[in-house]
């Protein structure tokens, strides 16, 4: 049942998602931290200590996570810049929106 629900969430159009709720600071940490969530093509791991593994096509990269100013921010190295979104739920459905209203969704996958 919660792989049925993870495709689902991933197939689904956008649009489906009627009931988003904005997160703000320790509701964004307490959505992210220590959870997988599953992407199209990937999954990210938040870990506790402030790091993020991002896996896709079996290559892993490690970044940085933080919650600033009501946003789940993120750095990934070589980079040393920070960049912030905004973070919305809808059940198992985690909704990154970026500056211009980019938009990344992601399901829970543990």
């Amino acid at each position: 049942m919660r792989r049925f629900a993870l495709i689902l969430a991933l197939c689904a159009p956008q649009i489906a998602h009627a009931d988003w709720v904005v997160l703000r600071g320790a509701e964004i940490r307490a959505a992210l931290e220590g959870r997988v969530l599953a992407y199209e093509n990937a999954t990210q791991d938040f870990r506790a200590s402030g790091k993020t593994l991002y896996t896709t096509n079996g290559r892993d990269s490690w970044g940085n996570w933080r919650v600033e100013d009501d946003q789940y921010c993120s750095q990934w190295p070589p980079s040393d810049l920070w960049a912030c979104y905004g973070l919305e739920r809808d059940g198992a459905a985690v909704r990154f929106v970026g500056e211009r209203d980019d938009i990344t969704i992601g399901a829970y996958a543990d």
